[in-house]
């Protein structure tokens, strides 16, 4: 009897174990449903967050318009470098905790007037490098805290139907709204700023039979004027604001460099010398890459203004020394990169040296010598140590302390000097002076 009960109870515990593992079966294969819908989700687009907001980066995916099923609570939208041509009614009305909406470097020619409906958080708009010519004010109303928006590089045509969207640009408050966008049509409007265009004039049956007389009706020489960085360059708001003029065979910094940038790529143009106060404007800049242009020169005042720049790179240009003062406004530099420059050891490096001695918070690579033949090679700072070496003591020259080379001790270098020579008679002396011969 007690072998049949024994029987029995290992037959439960078997089907009770059976029926376990196709549950932990089920769950697990269920686990894995859910995991690969959500590595499916991630492969179209990138979803992170920083400091407790949520980043949706779907820049350079080729869309052609806002895709169903993402997720709606985030607070930054990407959509650069895509081929977005129209933005139609409530395209966005679902994602109402948006802060920010960067399609910038699309190909959007039309936008509807209810394309941002319930977008009433948002405070950035990225519009530039697109196809638009016209506008209202209409679609900017669903965006009551809107304070970034950004229409430059767009080929605007001037008319009654931009009126609206010149006039709300040019109210005092909006001081960050539409700065740098030009008009391109008609032909008497070209090149002129919306920020400082007469709205009157759009709608004038006139417009086109007058010339306006403006200093800005017509194009400076090209010699005369400096690049544009809006119209040249790309900006990017997050994470940080930045310029990226990389590859624009500039010849020299653009001007009109959005003052709140963080952070500048100038790399891989052709500049060759830094002028005074280059950057004196852009207050914010924390980062500054010049590497890989032809740069020979720096004028002592390049860089004045720049008291938060943490990084600059100069590496892979024609730098062979420092002028005196260069460096000197850049208080809060972390990291300096000096790598692939023809560094001439001779006494003008020693600036950069000293400099560097005196703010050893200062990450700094590549400082190699190029010059002469005989420190070919050697790090610059050995270089400079070489140069500074002190003199042999005495000893070494087997003299005893007190004497010159010829074994002349001070005290019979004491010259008593003849009443004669010392002047009037008030100061007429016998007067003593001690020779000393410095080491």
């Amino acid at each position: 009897m007690r072998l049949l009960c024994g029987l029995l109870l290992l037959l439960c515990l078997v089907v009770w174990a059976t029926e376990a593992r196709k549950g932990g079966k089920g769950r697990r294969m269920r686990s894995r449903e859910r995991s690969s819908t959500t590595k499916r989700f991630a492969a179209d687009c990138k979803e992170s967050t920083v400091n407790g907001e949520k980043f949706f980066d779907c820049q350079e995916r080729h869309l052609k318009a806002v895709l169903l099923g993402w997720p709606e609570d985030i607070h930054h939208l990407l959509l650069a470098r895509n081929r977005i041509q129209v933005l139609r009614d409530n395209t966005f009305s679902h994602f109402r905790n948006l802060k920010s909406l960067d399609l910038q470097q699309n190909e959007i020619s039309r936008i509807e007037e209810g394309a941002f409906n319930g977008l009433s958080r948002l405070t950035t708009l990225l519009l530039q490098h697109n196809r638009l010519q016209v506008a209202s004010e209409g679609m900017l109303i669903p965006m009551p805290q809107l304070k970034y928006l950004r229409l430059h590089d767009n080929p605007w045509r001037c008319d009654c139907q931009l009126e609206s969207l010149v006039r709300f640009i040019q109210v005092p408050s909006n001081r960050n709204i539409g700065n740098y966008a030009h008009c391109t049509e008609p032909r008497e409007f070209w090149g002129r700023q919306l920020k400082k265009l007469d709205a009157e004039l759009l709608c004038s049956p006139q417009q086109e039979n007058v010339l306006i007389p403006h200093p800005d009706n017509q194009p400076l020489p090209a010699s005369q004027k400096k690049p544009d960085a809006t119209s040249l360059c790309h900006t990017y708001v997050h994470p940080v604001p930045r310029l990226d003029c990389r590859n624009r065979d500039l010849k020299t910094v653009p001007a009109d460099i959005p003052l709140d940038i963080v952070r500048l790529d100038l790399s891989r143009n052709n500049i060759k010398q830094l002028r005074p106060k280059e950057f004196v404007n852009v207050k914010d800049l924390k980062l500054l890459n010049l590497s890989g242009n032809s740069l020979e020169s720096i004028d002592t005042a390049s860089f004045t203004g720049l008291l938060h720049l943490g990084e600059l790179d100069l590496s892979n240009n024609s730098l062979r020394y420092f002028q005196y003062g260069v460096l000197e406004d850049l208080y809060f530099l972390k990291r300096l990169s000096l790598e692939d420059n023809p560094w001439i050891c001779d006494y003008n490096i020693h600036y950069l040296i000293y400099w560097l001695k005196h703010h050893p918070g200062v990450s700094h690579t590549g400082l190699v010598c190029s010059e002469p033949e005989e420190f070919r090679g050697w790090p610059v700072e050995n270089y400079v140590k070489t140069y500074n070496a002190d003199c042999p003591i005495d000893k070494q020259l087997g003299q005893v302390p007190g004497t010159d080379p010829a074994g002349i001790t001070a005290q019979e270098l004491t010259a008593e000097i003849d009443e004669e020579e010392l002047g009037p008679i008030p100061y007429r002396g016998p007067k003593k002076f001690e020779i000393i011969r410095l080491t």
